[in-house]
């Protein structure tokens, strides 16, 4: 394996919860050893293409399954083996954690093989982990211990979701302003991102219990459906979170539409008002002969009045039949 192809890590795991770190020459001798090799390359090292399809000693379909871009959460049985396709919050600086990175994971009794995009928090949990010698010990637990990660790095990024949303409901009860607006409807976007993987990420969880269950102990097997079960709480909470937005956009839109509808009634109220006082002083005012009191020097004021008087009887009008 060229220096590229192990952009990442290497590690010979022990089998009891520890493991160390390996070179190039220490992942050739380590080959057919006891205990787990795991070997975890970048996808875009320039070496592990090469890497993979000529001396991993892989089937072609997966080694072009670990290599593929464009996954979706799902799981392939091949032979003895099984190809995992998950996902993870993106947590690197700058990046939107609904980007969820996608991890490929060839696993096999002795050996696992993963591939990523971008850097994945989960991955240095594992790390860390088996430094302090409470790691995985058999593939299986790999898996599990890998799924369990992922999903523990979604929490905070799920609950801050929902924190938004619940803040922004009790903001826009007392003022709805343009920011607000923009703010929920990026609340909306980010879970209707996240439940884009999540969904098939519970059920690729779901199907892994059972296609690799020639790897998975029982008690495996029911930490794995536990892991399941908590994407499942974290859909349901993203469902819970998208609907709430869509009833608070929904409350947000009535209410702009009753205060333009309250506009729009003050001014048909103005309009009603001034369109007779309009007509009266449009007529006094034409430029012809025989306008009524053009030579009276109380002409003006008389026309004062009789607006005045005009007014309170339109108002007393509009109040009687309940329009003010």
């Amino acid at each position: 394996m060229g220096e590229d192809a192990k952009r990442v890590c290497a590690y010979h795991l022990d089998g009891r919860g520890g493991g160390r770190e390996l070179d190039d020459a220490g992942v050739r001798n380590a080959a057919g050893a006891d205990g787990l090799l795991w070997i975890h390359l970048a996808i875009d090292a320039a070496a592990t293409a090469d890497w993979l399809r000529q001396e991993s000693g892989l089937d072609p379909q997966v080694v072009e399954g670990l290599l593929e871009k464009g996954t979706r959460p799902h799981v392939a049985t091949f032979g003895e083996g099984v190809l995992v396709f998950l996902r993870g919050v993106n947590l690197n600086p700058g990046a939107d954690p609904e980007d969820m990175v996608s991890i490929r994971v060839w696993i096999e009794a002795t050996r696992v093989i993963s591939v990523r995009c971008h850097c994945l928090a989960a991955v240095s949990d594992l790390r860390e982990a088996i430094a302090l010698e409470k790691g995985p010990r058999t593939s299986g637990e790999f898996l599990v211990q890998l799924a369990d990660k992922l999903t523990d790095r979604m929490g905070p990024v799920i609950d801050g979701l929902e924190e938004g949303v619940d803040d922004l409901e009790e903001q826009m009860l007392s003022c709805t302003t343009a920011e607000h607006r923009n703010r929920l409807g990026e609340l909306r976007r980010q879970a209707i991102a996240l439940r884009r993987y999540l969904s098939p990420q519970r059920e690729a969880l779901s199907r892994l219990s059972q296609d690799a269950a020639a790897l998975l102990s029982e008690s495996e097997q029911r930490e794995l459906r536990d892991v399941g079960n908590g994407v499942q709480r974290y859909v349901e909470a993203l469902d819970a979170a998208r609907e709430r937005a869509a009833v608070i956009h929904e409350e947000v839109g009535h209410a702009l539409a009753e205060q333009t509808n309250r506009t729009i009634y003050l001014l048909s109220i103005v309009t009603t008002l001034f369109l007779p006082l309009g007509l009266i002083t449009g007529l006094l005012g034409i430029n012809v002969g025989g306008i009524p009191g053009a030579e009276e020097p109380r002409a003006f004021v008389a026309v004062i009045a009789v607006l005045a008087v005009l007014v309170g009887v339109q108002v007393a009008v509009l109040r009687r039949l309940g329009h003010l």
